[in-house]
């Protein structure tokens, strides 16, 4: 191995996991400008990570796109009898228009700092097991709100199931969330990424793709973890740290009860106990520390959830370390 090759596999290399917030806030429609300014921010704090001369790959949720392209589906179906697109394609589309909205706006940062790395989007197939449990208990809402007896008819014309949302807003397609097996790409990306090259994948936990018979993939109506997925990456690739980006600083037990504390460190063992006793709440910060535990106990030295504006910080976020 040359000199040159020897230094760059010697950085640290992290996987970065963008969440909600560093695409589209609560409050927001979702336009164009918005997400771009959403995502030019978190950008410019993932840039103290490259000033510390990490090699990085990037990987990002993407609910709420994959809802409005399912609005934009069924707008199209309505009014002008377009074929209406499967979940694994509509996960593509936005694969491809976030990390083109990463990808340009983190080189806008880098050209500012004079700094030459190319940024790449890699569309990214993840296998899952079709006789994975998950798709005999479908629980992960999508797509628009419909009346109970527009989804019974829709129910009955598909074989799509619903659920009635919690908040009375409606029913909701439900699609399984099965666990991801195997990372489509991850020579290229591990390979791109020691380059010294910034990488995009695993967008939305990565499109679900089975074998449907030997040899032979298609793609299924499902949605993985984007934090399980971009754990099993990270691994697989070989990554040093994990980090996990939310809305909050670090992560807390007795999240807004009396006796609110934060942590600085976890250990496995400390993360699995608060686990066990419900102290992270479910579709919140429960995946994110079952998805920090899963990279750590698979040879990562660390996984660190925190905010996007604390990166750079030496003491930033909570860590979570084998023992």
């Amino acid at each position: 191995m040359s000199a040159h090759l020897k230094n760059k596999r010697m950085k640290k290399l992290a996987v970065v996991a963008f969440g909600g917030n560093a695409l589209l806030r609560g409050d927001q429609k979702g336009t164009i400008s918005e997400q771009e300014k959403n995502v030019y921010d978190t950008c410019l704090s993932v840039m103290e990570l490259i000033k510390k001369d990490y090699n990085l790959v990037i990987t990002h949720g993407n609910g709420p796109q994959v809802g409005n392209i399912l609005l934009q589906n069924q707008a199209g179906a309505k009014m002008f009898g377009l074929p209406e697109m499967p979940l694994d394609i509509c996960g593509a589309y936005s694969q491809g228009f976030i990390g083109y909205m990463i990808e340009q706006q983190l080189r806008n940062i880098l050209e500012k700092n004079k700094m030459d790395k190319d940024v790449i989007t890699i569309v990214t197939q993840v296998l899952v097991d079709k006789s994975d449990p998950a798709f005999q208990n479908p629980t992960k809402p999508i797509g628009p709100y419909y009346s109970k007896e527009e989804s019974e008819k829709i129910a009955e014309e598909t074989g799509s199931i619903f659920s009635e949302d919690p908040k009375g807003r409606g029913w909701r397609k439900v699609v399984a969330s099965p666990k991801p097996i195997v990372i489509g790409n991850k020579k290229s990306i591990s390979r791109l990424a020691h380059d010294g090259q910034v990488i995009v994948a695993v967008g939305g936990g990565g499109i679900p793709v089975f074998y449907k018979e030997p040899n032979f993939l298609e793609g299924i109506d499902a949605v993985i973890d984007k934090d399980l997925a971009s754990a099993l990456l990270a691994a697989e690739i070989g990554a040093d740290e994990l980090f996990i980006l939310t809305d909050v600083p670090k992560v807390c037990i007795n999240f807004n009860k009396p006796g609110q504390k934060e942590l600085d460190t976890l250990t496995v063992a400390e993360a699995k106990k608060y686990l066990e006793e419900k102290q992270f709440a479910e579709g919140s910060m429960a995946p994110k520390v079952r998805a920090a535990i899963q990279f750590v106990e698979n040879g990562g030295k660390m996984t660190i959830i925190t905010e996007a504006k604390q990166l750079g910080n030496p003491n930033c976020g909570t860590k979570i370390v084998l023992n």
